[in-house]
């Protein structure tokens, strides 16, 4: 179940493996739900966009941070 919800993070938030693996472990370790019961609830999220609303909270706090910088242009060019 943990690959599935790591696998739902990578196709909807465009992010690699192991950013999905941390955001995991960051949601569960806030929220205080075992990491197999986060990754149940991404995954039914990822099929009927459904989420608790703390973890949901969680979930798009723990995204914001491993974001990565904004890019810029290079003036180096």
């Amino acid at each position: 179940m943990v690959d599935r919800a790591i696998g739902v993070l990578v196709a909807l938030k465009h992010i690699d493996p192991n950013q999905g693996w941390s955001i995991l472990q960051e949601v569960s370790q806030h929220t205080n739900i075992k990491l197999r019961s986060i990754a149940d609830l991404i995954v039914t999220w990822g099929r009927n966009g459904e989420l608790p609303a703390e973890v949901r909270t969680e979930l798009e706090a723990s995204l914001a941070r491993h974001e990565g910088p904004p890019s810029s242009p290079s003036s180096d060019v």
